[in-house]
């Protein structure tokens, strides 16, 4: 009965990440079946441990999170859990050696419960690397299934990808990150304050991860390659919105694209994909 218990895990799993994000389940939709179970039992993972430290405030945070990784440590020795997003997580992070990538991860993530300002490059290099380098690197082990070459031709274009993205969010959700949560990631920002020279500067280092990303995206196995690009196509629209917009804009206002947008990026990656042209 554990394999109709684990079965159970991964869609609870996969309904976390239809949930908390249209884009990303969407591309991993355009996965192929083998590896979509994977890909959502980590996205469910750092979900979860990103919501505790963002989302529980009016609960004891620090509490709810250190019970989250005792949980998941045990579940590494137990080979089970009885949390359905850890049971699918822990299975899949033994299977494919994530388990240095996930501590990395948690790290950083409880660095969220202390630390709201990152003034320093190497800070603020070191908490991307944390928050969202190594899920593309876990992602990374999956789409290559474990093969230690392919992985390590491809992980300096995964680790830039996932920066990219990070940073896109950072720079799309400034306004509820200083607001909300307090928090202050860009280093190269004085008092907070978004100006449009700083934006300027912001961009210009995105667009050079994600120069370097799109190397290893046309690299990927074909069983990931399009739900990847797809995904690359969609933050690099929303970060030529972002490069057009006032500062102010920014700052006051969450910068969106439609999901008419989102359609057209799907439809015309897909053409793209089928015809080789990229």
């Amino acid at each position: 009965m554990k394999a109709l218990f684990d079965k159970s895990s991964l869609k609870c799993s996969k309904i976390v990440t239809n949930s908390y994000s249209t884009s990303f389940s969407l591309g991993i939709k355009l996965f192929a079946p083998s590896i979509r179970p994977a890909i959502y039992a980590i996205y469910g993972f750092v979900r979860y441990a990103d919501e505790i430290v963002d989302s529980f405030e009016n609960y004891d945070q620090s509490e709810l999170f250190k019970d989250f990784v005792d949980e998941y440590h045990k579940s590494l020795e137990r080979k089970i859990s009885l949390n359905p997003i850890i049971n699918s997580f822990q299975e899949v992070a033994r299977h494919y050696k994530l388990e240095t990538y996930a501590e990395d991860f948690l790290k950083r993530m409880e660095a969220d419960l202390y630390v709201s300002d990152y003034t320093t490059q190497e800070d603020y290099e070191n908490y991307i690397y944390g928050s969202a380098d190594v899920v593309g690197l876990m992602c990374l082990r999956v789409f290559v299934n474990n093969d230690e070459e392919k992985f390590n031709d491809l992980k300096h274009a995964a680790k830039h990808l996932g920066s990219a993205f990070q940073k896109v969010n950072f720079l799309r959700d400034f306004k509820d990150d200083t607001e909300k949560l307090g928090r202050s990631y860009f280093p190269n920002l004085s008092s907070n304050a978004l100006n449009n020279v700083s934006k300027k500067e912001i961009v210009q280092d995105i667009e050079q991860d994600l120069h370097i990303a799109y190397k290893g995206i046309i690299q990927l196995p074909m069983e990931s390659k399009l739900g990847v690009y797809i995904a690359y196509r969609y933050y690099l629209k929303l970060l030529k919105k972002l490069k057009k917009a006032d500062s102010k804009k920014i700052a006051t206002e969450r910068i969106r694209i439609s999901n008419g947008l989102k359609l057209f990026i799907l439809t015309k990656s897909y053409i793209r994909y089928k015809l080789h042209a990229f």
